[in-house]
């Protein structure tokens, strides 16, 4: 990929982005109703597999910022992932034992927010210029009642992933719809028996969503102030219905197919199992490194009509400041500028996340084809899942991969699998 250089680089940020160069005002603290003018400023990140790149921007980003405050000690920790709910419940309880900023799931924040667990920056955030280059689809990964608990750090959206060569060589143009993917995995499992048509499996959530939202479904929307299942609307179900064709004998075998989770699917793909699959941008590298590297390419995610694309879900991480900070006022400036575009571009060529400022992408778009498609997905609108503490219920309970499943086990069909989807979501939301 061709850096940036420097000199695009400043014209592309704006010198007024580069809020951190001098010593910030003074803004009301947090819950502890301190706000220290210097100290030690504590941070959580998560860790990754390959966690050398994302350190040395992280540290770049740091000597920056104890640069430009005197007396200032960022003290950065990397917790797993896995762990994460652990040690966030333990730091809402325990202020003193929590950092000042943290890295969180955007799918996370509204349980966060219930427990008081992060700052309303909205006002932080109203006259920061860089803000307003977040669309506003992608802003909401960070807000819960329209409130803004922290910035969107990075981006990961999904696309269709294909072989160039089996399309090639069976003659099979590329998919313009959701209806002809799943009839071009049925034309490659017809003529290749031992190849996966499309790999997409039941615990795959985000690669069923686009199906239901392509069709004008969705898995619930807001009544008042409680979300209401509507997983079992005609229009959702008519995506399910498509999707669930994908997990049949002649496209992707429900005994292969029905328990693979996103990163099983794209492994399959990689491994030159399947002819297709749905990946994300955060896929790119392990794609790059595989052994069907020169015989891939991505396109969108086609939408029910030729020239459309389907919804993707808006996945991605934010960075928030702590309920319990001692240091709001420099706890806000640190995440400005390691969420500011400078670090946000420096993390996209050192991790391959994608920013999540709309002129940014547009100019890596520009400069690298590999991220188009993603950039192309993003811009043509994205989705999320509800808004509510209740999502880690059912996510943790799996009553979306169970309602796929089940019809993929053909134990019931898609009407009565999404009725008793709906019972269930709904007992999740009455818990609220």
């Amino acid at each position: 990929m061709r850096l940036t250089t420097p000199a695009r680089l400043c014209a592309l940020l704006g010198l007024a982005a580069l809020t951190t160069a001098c010593a910030p005002l003074q803004t009301p603290g947090a819950a502890s109703g301190v706000d220290e003018p210097d100290g030690t400023l504590r941070v959580w990140l998560f860790s990754e597999v390959d966690q050398a790149p994302k350190e040395r921007v992280v540290d770049a980003a740091v000597a920056e910022f104890e640069a430009a405050h005197d007396g200032v000690d960022v003290q950065v920790q990397y917790i797993p992932v896995e762990t994460r709910a652990e040690r966030f419940q333990g730091a809402f309880l325990d202020p003193g034992s929590a950092p000042d900023v943290a890295e969180y799931g955007n799918t996370d924040l509204a349980g966060y927010v219930e427990s008081a667990g992060f700052v309303d920056l909205t006002e932080d955030l109203a006259d920061w210029g860089p803000h307003e280059d977040i669309a506003a689809d992608v802003a909401a990964t960070a807000q819960v009642d329209g409130a803004s608990y922290g910035v969107p750090w990075f981006l990961g959206a999904r696309a269709l992933f294909y072989r160039t060569d089996v399309l090639e060589e069976l003659d099979l143009e590329v998919p313009r719809t959701l209806e002809e993917v799943v009839e071009t995995g049925r034309a490659v499992r017809e003529a290749r028996p031992g190849m996966l048509g499309i790999s997409a499996g039941g615990a795959y959530t985000y690669a069923m969503m686009p199906f239901v939202w392509a069709h004008g479904g969705d898995i619930a929307e807001l009544r008042g102030d409680t979300y209401a299942a509507t997983i079992d609307s005609a229009e959702s179900r008519r995506g399910l219905e498509l999707y669930g064709r994908i997990l049949s004998d002649d496209v992707c075998p429900p005994q292969t197919c029905s328990q693979l989770t996103g990163d099983a699917s794209v492994q399959n793909f990689l491994a030159g199992n399947a002819a297709m699959t749905i990946g994300g941008n955060f896929n790119l590298n392990a794609l790059r490194d595989s052994e069907v590297a020169e015989n891939a390419a991505v396109v969108p995610l086609p939408g029910t009509e030729p020239g459309t694309v389907a919804p993707a879900f808006a996945g991605g991480n934010n960075l928030g400041v702590l309920a319990g900070t001692e240091r709001r006022t420099l706890s806000v400036e640190f995440v400005k500028l390691l969420a500011g575009k400078e670090y946000q571009l420096k993390m996209y060529e050192a991790m391959g996340n994608l920013p999540a400022y709309t002129d940014v992408r547009e100019e890596l778009a520009s400069s690298d084809e590999e991220i188009g498609p993603f950039v192309e997905t993003i811009d043509a609108g994205t989705r999320f899942v509800p808004v509510t503490g209740a999502w880690a219920t059912v996510d943790a309970e799996g009553i979306l991969p169970g309602m796929v499943q089940r019809v993929a086990a053909g134990n019931t069909d898609v009407d009565q699998a999404t009725d008793e989807a709906a019972r269930a979501l709904d007992t999740a939301f009455g818990g609220e």
